[in-house]
């Protein structure tokens, strides 16, 4: 921290794979010294962002999954842990809720929530859209609270629908989550005449929430704000993700990562106003250059969250990319010597934390990956990042993730 230009309102380690506990094992120690000396109040994981609402009122509030829709009036913090697994069954996206490590961080968060004036307790948010590989959610959950958060506070003929036309307009949710949309755009439902009244409706009821403001002295109004503000972003962001898969163009595929990559980085600073956040994520998620990937035989490109958020905050956006060196139960093995990663490997200590700019003389290669759920340290990225996390070895541990 002290060898940063500034303090970071946004802090963000990366890791260049998912699924080793090892690598959140780290996050977890960091966002503990975090917390404890340094004064930082959140942490945001590559999660749905409304799936994390559950974790968030079960550290905050000892609410349990089913109370992740409305801010607890219990003034007295974390009661005794309960309902631990239906909070990671339903609060992380993506596989994440299997996760030992996961589970610690949760754990550790409620118990140090305990007894805490809600201003020094710690707080858990998701910065990923409600979107999995094969499909989105359905636009339901996050505006029909939208709606409903205006018309307890609105007059009722500003609304510009009533919730039984948004119900109509929306149907089932089969046909906004249907699978097969990613691979056939003929399927979806995002450019149907519903989902267009559906974003126009989106865009009017988010100008009269943004029309509307509470007292800010009225600290659990002002929180009810913060979560219909993240309701009117996932909506939004929801609509036009569902309008790109229906996209039959060769552009379809590089529009979904960037609409992603959009959404994560309007949650990023949203927090980022609220409180000093510690975020984790892929490397590729946080990093200040280009993102890229080969998907379908083509290659995509486009700005990472991490980009996008550090445009807008500047120095007041910290990243620190982790790098591996062995990774054996998936065939990665030592590093090539002529790689960052072999430069590092050669050192005698199994993890540490350096300044990449003493690597400016560090050789030029890329790591190539045998494994296509890892992806090594770009050299070309090296001057662009804060600090440098690397860990030699990485042994077999619970498997949690899929591989496949």
């Amino acid at each position: 921290m002290a060898a940063l230009p500034a303090r970071p309102r946004l802090l963000a380690l990366g890791e260049p794979t998912h699924g080793e506990d090892v690598l959140l094992d780290v996050r977890n120690d960091l966002f503990r010294q975090l917390v404890e000396e340094e004064g930082y109040r959140t942490i945001a994981l590559e999660s749905d962002c409304l799936a994390a609402l559950t974790v968030d009122a079960y550290v905050t509030s000892g609410a349990d999954a089913a109370g992740a829709d409305s801010t607890p009036a219990d003034p007295g913090g974390p009661a005794d842990p309960a309902g631990l697994d239906d909070v990671m069954a339903h609060g992380f996206s993506h596989g994440f809720g299997a996760s030992p490590a996961n589970r610690e961080l949760v754990r550790w968060m409620r118990a140090h929530n305990e007894g805490r004036a809600p201003a020094d307790r710690v707080r858990f948010a998701g910065f990923d859209g409600p979107l999995e590989m094969s499909a989105a959610q359905s636009p339901r959950r996050a505006l029909t609270a939208l709606h409903s958060h205006l018309a307890l506070r609105v007059d009722t003929s500003l609304l510009p629908c009533t919730a039984l036309e948004l119900e109509d307009l929306l149907g089932e949710d089969d046909p906004w989550t249907d699978p097969a949309v990613m691979g056939d755009p003929s399927r979806s439902v995002g450019r149907t005449p519903s989902a267009e009244r559906l974003r126009i409706l989106t865009d009017d009821l988010t100008a009269l929430l943004d029309a509307h403001a509470p007292p800010p002295e009225d600290g659990r109004e002002q929180e009810e704000r913060h979560r219909a503000r993240l309701h009117a972003r996932t909506a939004t962001g929801l609509l036009r993700y569902h309008a790109a898969m229906a996209d039959p163009t060769p552009a379809r595929l590089a529009r979904l990562l960037t609409l992603r990559a959009s959404m994560m980085a309007a949650n990023l600073l949203a927090l980022a106003e609220r409180a000093p956040t510690l975020v984790h994520a892929h490397n590729s998620h946080l990093q200040r250059d280009r993102s890229s990937m080969t998907m379908a035989g083509r290659r995509l490109e486009w700005w990472s969250a991490g980009a996008l958020a550090h445009s807008r905050l500047g120095e007041e956006y910290g990243f620190v990319a982790t790098a591996l060196g062995t990774l054996r139960h998936h065939g990665v093995h030592e590093p090539p010597p002529e790689t960052v990663e072999g430069l590092l490997h050669a050192l005698p200590a199994d993890r540490f934390l350096l300044d990449p700019r003493h690597l400016s003389a560090a050789p030029p290669t890329p790591r190539p990956s045998p494994w296509h759920g890892y992806a090594p340290l770009d050299p070309a990225h090296l001057p662009r990042m804060d600090a440098l996390v690397y860990i030699k070895h990485i042994p077999e541990g619970p498997k949690w993730w899929p591989t496949t």
